[in-house]
């Protein structure tokens, strides 16, 4: 670890500037791809979740180490910005619901595709009611265009969706009865819970097992009561980096899968179902200014008694923890700033000012989105900046 900061701290050191900055290691990105590769069915499709990774070279980038062609999307700013980028190949799944009112603006703001992509019959939008469903009817009848549907179901998350095949039922049929106007696409069913739940509640085996029980019901309704509904293309998504390795055995009812943090792997993913992964995103910032203790306001005539070093640092506040040097930590009596942030250094460590120290991000998907860019990080070396989506 020593080495490998200290490379990159000189690295940054002779960098064109110095300001906070989100650093990619392509290397460690490599092996967590490998990782994901090795444990994937060979008949389920990997979707990139966009969100967790919002910059247009990092997506590009996976995409084609993965050979995939499918996206997660759950932002319409960022839909937008990819639709005009996107080719005729690309599919694109909402992660979540998306109001009419923002499809509507998705559609009437539509910049003029570069790539072929069609954003009619390369988008399932999400819906998970009645009523959002007759909402992009509606919508499909409006512009004369036909959309795709892919319907949420709760499989034990409780975070919205049909929950059961009676209501389940109710929206296929407004489907089936409007196939003039939208495609049934599939399902979506996230399953985070079976991992996160804890055991004395219930087991992750039996949260595991509701969850594909109730999946797998909700497919048999299809078949057997919508038949003109079922097709050989439809997406069954589900998963996420938690439990991807869950769905390896080919009797799991989900043939696409959703992933995105595990590639980078914030701390909110140091969890066992992901024990093989490493972090690859890391916060760089460097230091402002250097004492030899700490001096707290009022306090000054105690500063004896505050014998750790201390420093300042360009920004903070960031949702990330202090990860190299070690045992650098935020000065609490100080408190956390956005701006500059007092940090205590172990006595020991002989840090100096314009150094850098790193952190590793709580999560990418708002993290990534409070820099302006991406520094891709190969062999030790700062590489050409990759850019962020469109936020706005």
């Amino acid at each position: 670890m020593d080495a490998y900061f200290k490379n990159i701290n000189q690295e940054l050191k002779n960098y064109q500037r110095a300001i906070p900055c989100l650093l990619v290691d392509l290397d460690i990105l490599d092996e967590n791809i490998t990782e994901v590769l090795s444990n994937f069915r060979n008949d389920a499709s990997l979707r990139v979740v966009v969100k967790s990774l919002p910059s247009v070279q990092l997506i590009e980038y996976i995409l084609h180490k993965t050979n995939s062609n499918k996206l997660m999307v759950f932002h319409q700013p960022f839909l937008t910005d990819l639709a005009s980028r996107l080719d005729n190949k690309a599919d694109v799944l909402l992660g979540k619901p998306m109001p009419i009112k923002t499809a509507i603006y998705f559609y009437n703001n539509l910049a003029q595709p570069n790539n072929g992509f069609n954003p009619f019959t390369q988008i399932q939008w999400l819906v998970d009611t009645e009523k959002r469903i007759e909402e992009y009817i509606n919508l499909a009848k409006q512009h004369n265009q036909k959309l795709r549907l892919n319907i949420e179901i709760d499989v034990g998350l409780h975070r919205g969706g049909f929950s059961s095949l009676e209501n389940l039922s109710k929206g296929l049929s407004l489907i089936e009865n409007n196939q003039d106007f939208v495609e049934f696409s599939g399902f979506m069913g996230y399953d985070p819970h079976v991992v996160k739940l804890p055991k004395i509640v219930r087991s992750q085996k039996k949260s595991l097992q509701l969850a594909n029980q109730f999946y797998g019901d909700c497919k048999t309704l299809v078949q057997n009561d919508f038949p003109e509904l079922w097709n050989k293309n439809l997406t069954f998504n589900g998963a996420g980096s938690p439990t991807l390795n869950l769905h390896k055995e080919q009797r799991s009812p989900i043939n696409d899968i959703a992933i995105g943090s595990c590639f980078v792997k914030p701390t909110m993913f140091d969890i066992p179902s992901l024990k093989n992964y490493k972090p690859a995103a890391f916060i760089a910032t460097p230091i402002l200014k250097k004492f030899s203790n700490t001096t707290l306001p009022g306090l000054e005539k105690l500063k004896q008694f505050f014998s750790k070093k201390s420093a300042f640092i360009y920004g903070g506040f960031w949702k990330a923890d202090y990860y190299y040097p070690k045992g650098i930590k935020q000065n609490n009596l100080f408190g956390a700033s956005t701006n500059q942030t007092m940090i205590n250094i172990p006595k020991n460590e002989s840090i100096l000012v314009d150094d850098f120290i790193f952190l590793r991000p709580h999560q990418s998907e708002f993290v990534c989105l409070q820099f302006g860019e991406i520094l891709p990080i190969r062999n030790g070396k700062i590489q050409q900046s990759w850019q962020l989506l469109n936020n706005f």
